[in-house]
């Protein structure tokens, strides 16, 4: 086996590193979502748990509930999670 090649030696400079400079801004954080996505994606989540509660259940196996309007829940909750996430945030 090929060991691997030892790194060069180190390079040195004539500079002195600059320290990272600390910034005592008051510019508010911006975030990348708004409180309004936020709530949305809330919606879409309980959406979604709603959909898998009405897909959980009883013996009737084949009810429309469960094979047609549960899925269509689920679905809906997915498509408002998308929604949430790619909403623009309202700018002031």
């Amino acid at each position: 086996m090929a060991q691997p090649a030892k790194p060069a030696s180190t390079v040195k400079t004539t500079q002195a590193a600059k320290p990272a400079s600390k910034t005592t801004g008051t510019e508010p954080v911006q975030f990348i979502f708004d409180k309004s996505n936020y709530r949305w994606l809330i919606i879409s989540v309980a959406v979604v748990a709603f959909g898998f509660v009405l897909m959980a259940g009883t013996t009737d196996i084949y009810s429309t509930t469960k094979i047609v309007i549960a899925p269509i829940v689920v679905l809906a909750g997915f498509a408002l999670g998308f929604f949430a996430i790619l909403k623009k945030p309202a700018t002031n």
